[in-house]
């Protein structure tokens, strides 16, 4: 168990190694929702999206050159190849 301090403005310092177990990055968000009795639950705040969202920040975006799925995946055997990476090993 870990106890923080409270300072006099009601402020928490979190320790690196609480974040990290947590998941927070700095500038991320923490949850807090409040149980009965006085207690919390405390954990990183998942952004939620919309597929509405990624819509409109796709929108507009498919004006350029269409390609295959092969034509791509020669283009990543390409930039593999030029970047001497031979191959991943199926393990």
């Amino acid at each position: 168990m870990t106890t923080l301090s409270v300072t006099t403005r009601g402020q928490v310092t979190f320790r690196k190694d609480i974040l990290k177990h947590l998941g927070i990055q700095p500038g991320g968000k923490i949850r807090l929702d409040l149980l009965p009795d006085g207690r919390a639950e405390l954990k990183a705040d998942q952004p939620k999206g919309s597929w509405r969202a990624l819509h409109g920040m796709l929108k507009g975006k498919g004006d350029g050159p269409r390609f295959t799925i092969e034509e791509i995946n020669d283009a990543i055997a390409e930039a593999g190849a030029a970047a001497g990476v031979a191959g991943l090993d199926d393990k």
